[in-house]
């Protein structure tokens, strides 16, 4: 079952990252996260813009998030004068593939957020700041007190989950963008493999699929485990999200080369094979992304920076779960840079374990 059409709405349906250009040259195209960094790049390639973005609207799937008049009136305010940006991407997986999408569109909970991340674009736009959230992080979920960050999907869809990250970082999110794992498993095809260095050796867990310590070339049903794969790890859900950098980063690689950009049949193969699993926010369409993407065209691989959010260690809830306690320095700290569009000296200070 694919994310839902353009007429949903995320309150009927529960729910990454990174930027990147081809190294040491200015980027053709801005990739914006797992989606936009899918797509931005293809969208922004020259004489190709207005067929791919008529492909990319006409498949991807749009939708208008719906805030409750309480969730509208406690979400924060940006001054008039802050022009940053806060992108909060979601990858997204199925609970159960065998649902009907009779009983999504019903408002069934047919969807968890495997990964999650806040992209941060300054105001002046020569950074980009990608920050994982561990989904294990106890949080306050607004109107159900404590519970895990994941969990907030579960409870009341994207619209609550934005509304967490918001009261967490007492900042608003601009827009949501969701991939769902499948459009892994496409771009992956479509690129004909996606050459990624491997850190640690492992099997995924209940399948035959090895992937040994170096380069390995993922694809298809390979490349899908490979960025879902988390129970092999002693640390879980870290080791996950550093795998999945590794393969977006290796592909964003490969989408930029010259070879693909240049290529008008690879890049409409692309964006035909990724589009439906993409879901935007219905006010982020190609046309911003692609404006967006401008201007960020001097942005380079030093002024991209990826770091997750620290925490304060492992713990058990008080109903038994195993948890990951959210840092209250960590929190503040980050609050006041999103706020006062200052993220490089919270790095600067903070420097990503």
């Amino acid at each position: 079952m694919n994310i839902p059409n353009k007429s949903e709405n995320f309150t009927s349906r529960s729910a990454r990252y990174g930027v990147e250009r081809k190294r040491k040259r200015r980027i053709r195209g801005v990739l914006l996260s797992v989606v936009a960094l899918v797509v931005v790049a293809a969208l922004g390639a020259g004489f190709y813009v207005f067929n791919l973005q008529h492909k990319f609207n006409s498949k991807s799937n749009s939708v208008a998030i719906n805030y409750t008049e309480e969730q509208q009136n406690l979400r924060p305010v940006k001054a008039p004068d802050d022009g940053s940006m806060n992108i909060l991407m979601l990858g997204v997986d199925h609970a159960d593939e065998n649902e009907t999408e009779s009983a999504a569109l019903d408002g069934a909970v047919s969807q968890r957020s495997d990964s999650m991340m806040l992209v941060h674009i300054p105001e002046d736009r020569k950074q980009i700041y990608v920050m994982s959230l561990v989904r294990d992080m106890w949080v306050e979920v607004p109107g159900y007190g404590q519970h895990k960050l994941n969990a907030a999907v579960e409870l009341g869809g994207v619209p609550l989950l934005m509304q967490t990250v918001e009261g967490l970082f007492d900042t608003k999110v601009d827009h949501v963008a969701m991939i769902d794992f499948a459009g892994f498993r496409e771009l992956s095809t479509a690129l004909g493999g996606v050459k990624v260095t491997n850190e640690i050796p492992f099997t995924a867990n209940d399948t035959d699929y090895f992937y040994p310590k170096g380069e390995i070339t993922l694809e298809g049903d390979r490349a899908l485990r490979y960025v879902r794969e988390r129970k092999s790890f002693s640390d879980g859900d870290y080791q996950r999200v550093k795998n999945q950098r590794a393969f977006l980063m290796a592909a964003v690689n490969q989408l930029l080369s010259n070879d693909t950009l240049t290529n008008p049949t690879k890049l409409y193969n692309i964006i035909d094979k990724v589009s439906p699993y993409l879901t935007f926010d219905s006010e982020f369409d190609a046309a911003t992304m692609v404006g967006l993407g401008m201007e960020l065209k001097n942005v380079d691989t030093e002024n991209l920076k990826m770091f997750t959010m620290p925490t304060a260690g492992s713990s058990t809830s008080p109903d038994g779960q195993s948890i990951e306690l959210a840092s209250e320095l960590a929190v503040a700290q980050i609050s006041e840079a999103l706020q006062t569009d200052t993220m490089a000296k919270y790095l600067e200070e903070n420097p990503p374990q």
